[in-house]
């Protein structure tokens, strides 16, 4: 099986600090698996099945296997669904049999990446799904938990989405506070442009902003909590100079009428903010 790779995430580092982490390394005491050194046989073998509990959107499963093959290099595993698919609830994704100790040590932290990242993905199907126009994508935004992003916004992938910027180096985003320093939406825009950025994000909540933003060089609009009528307005204004995006106060209930006003993009911060655990369970049996 090929080794997962993602641009800015280091697979091993993650695995080795998650797992420090459970086993408190560096603390009193700490080092080891205290339950499974005590009651499972250093050569005990167990044979284990994951599955889901709910129909849910597969993400993470490369990543959970990670963890089982750090602490048993010679683990069986067979990943049984595809990163990215819709599967019912009672659906196998994983069938792994290896050393019994490793196995239970790395349960937890291989079914919390997977239930989580899962659970992002299944979210964000439902956002695409109830948005259900093809010609208006879906963004995820920088509401992420600290160390995570990469792998959230990877989830937020396999569930239909596409990423907005990945952090605060690859785009400028003018938003409130940059306009109140500078004075301005055209000035804080001009002062982006004049220092060489290439991509420059303008956050709008008036009509009477665009064509200032437009004037200064913004190459995309954010129209931030309008409702659709005004959202409608503001993309004939625009009239296809820049792309422009919808956000701000968007849910299952509105994003189909948003998406329905003529805009390129809807971004939603709840994808990866708000996205609840997918119910994956894993059950063992002794070999």
């Amino acid at each position: 099986m090929a080794q997962f790779t993602l641009p800015g995430f280091d697979l091993d580092r993650f695995v080795r600090d998650t797992l420090a982490e459970d086993l408190g390394e560096g603390l009193d005491g700490g080092g080891r698996d205290v339950t499974s050194e005590s009651v499972i046989p250093a050569d005990a073998r167990f044979a284990g099945v994951m599955d889901t509990r709910d129909a849910i959107v597969v993400a993470g499963l490369p990543v959970a296997a990670a963890f089982f093959r750090a602490l048993d290099p010679r683990i069986e595993i067979e990943i049984l669904a595809e990163e990215g698919e819709s599967v019912p609830a009672g659906h196998d994704v994983m069938r792994l049999s290896g050393n019994a100790r490793a196995m239970l040590t790395a349960e937890r932290s291989a079914l919390n990446t997977v239930q989580h990242l899962s659970g992002i993905a299944t979210m964000t199907r439902a956002y695409v799904e109830a948005m259900a126009n093809p010609g208006c994508t879906l963004l995820d935004t920088r509401k992420t938990l600290p160390g995570l992003r990469m792998l959230e916004k990877y989830a937020t992938r396999q569930g239909g989405a596409a990423n907005h910027r990945l952090g605060l180096w690859d785009a400028a985003m003018i938003k409130d506070n940059h306009v109140l320093v500078a004075g301005s939406v055209g000035e804080a825009v001009r002062r982006a442009v004049a220092a060489g950025v290439r991509d420059v994000i303008c956050e709008v909540d008036r009509l009477d902003q665009i064509e200032p933003a437009l004037a200064a060089g913004a190459t995309r609009l954010l129209l931030d909590n309008m409702d659709p009528p005004t959202l409608r307005e503001a993309v004939a204004i625009v009239d296809g100079r820049v792309p422009t995006e919808a956000s701000g106060g968007i849910d299952l209930s509105t994003i189909a009428a948003k998406a329905a006003t003529g805009v390129d993009y809807v971004s939603v911060g709840r994808l990866t903010q708000s996205a609840p655990a997918a119910d994956i369970g894993l059950d063992f049996t002794p070999l």
